[in-house]
């Protein structure tokens, strides 16, 4: 039986083509492959000797943002409603991090210092020397990893249901208050009941799809399960490991107001953690999925905050 998510590939590559992107893998390290959507202008047509593509020209020509995907979806289907929007002023990469997407590493590192490094180098690779980094949940964390380790290339950072890092007390405390066991069962679901389950927690308005989308959709964005479970025990740090890091960069917390995962309060708080230079901004009447839910305002929040930043200086 056909799967109806999996179908939609190749309408997808064209859509996204026509927003302003196309997907390119990049070698991190031997045994590490990183997929890439990048704008148009970088992707050289392949000859007819050839049937891979490479860029021809590796520096940007528009400010940089840089949209990281959360642990349930990968980039395009995170980010679907902002791409098209963006890339008139910005040149925008979404990256697929390890184990979504068509990204595989050899390594077994599985924290998200790992997953920054791996961004870093491939943005490097593909001549990107500054950006904004927009990060949404999970890859929130790696956002702010990458901010953390390279304050030179990131300038400025928009997070979403996201947290510095996820310490053992705030993992027990949320999974508590979801009634959850473990992080594995609400970030990995093997069950249509399970996926439902997730939604259900991650939206503010239940949304209704047919139990066969449900399934279609498992088989297609759940995969590499073993990777991910390790993924998410690397998440986890000890409280007492755990140090704020003196962020230069300017910081937007672009929030769904009825975030029933991260709730607004600790936006609340982390704003007041992270000092002067953080901004906090809610979205009513929208979830853990605010840029999904809310696409329409939450591209103008991202817009007006991106415009407010100072003209940045040409890639190098």
């Amino acid at each position: 039986m056909v799967n109806l998510v999996a179908i939609q590939q190749p309408l997808i590559i064209r859509l996204m083509k026509m927003a302003g992107v196309q997907t390119h893998t990049v070698e991190i390290e031997p045994g590490t492959l990183m997929n890439f959507w990048l704008p148009n202008e970088t992707i050289q047509k392949p000859n007819k000797k050839s049937k891979t593509t490479t860029t021809t020209s590796p520096k940007p020509d528009k400010p940089v943002v840089v949209l990281i995907h959360g642990f349930a979806a990968e980039g395009i289907a995170t980010w679907q409603f902002q791409i098209g929007a963006l890339t008139k002023k910005y040149s925008v990469y979404v990256p697929d991090l390890l184990f979504f997407g068509g990204s595989i590493s050899a390594n077994q590192d599985r924290s998200p210092r790992f997953q920054a490094e791996c961004l870093v180098k491939g943005l490097r690779k593909l001549g990107v020397n500054r950006c904004v980094v927009v990060g949404f949940s999970y890859g929130g964390m790696v956002a702010f990893k990458m901010a953390e380790l390279y304050p030179d290339m990131v300038r400025a950072m928009v997070i979403s249901g996201s947290i510095l890092a996820m310490t053992d007390s705030i993992s027990e405390q949320t999974l508590k208050g979801l009634g959850f066991s473990s992080s594995s069962e609400l970030l990995l679901p093997d069950s249509v009941k399970g996926l439902k389950a997730l939604l259900s927690v991650a939206t503010h308005k239940k949304l209704w799809f047919p139990d066969r989308l449900h399934k279609d959709y498992l088989e297609v964005m759940f995969n590499n399960r073993k990777e991910r479970g390790e993924l998410l025990e690397g998440l986890i740090v000890s409280n007492k490991d755990t140090i704020i890091p003196d962020f230069p960069q300017r910081i937007h917390l672009l929030w769904g107001e009825n975030d029933q995962i991260f709730k607004m309060e600790l936006a609340q708080n982390m704003k007041w953690q992270l000092g002067e230079n953080t901004s906090v901004e809610g979205i009513s009447k929208a979830g853990h999925l605010v840029h999904i839910e809310r696409p329409c305002v939450y591209t103008r929040c991202l817009k007006k905050f991106l415009a407010s930043l100072p003209a940045d200086e040409p890639q190098k």
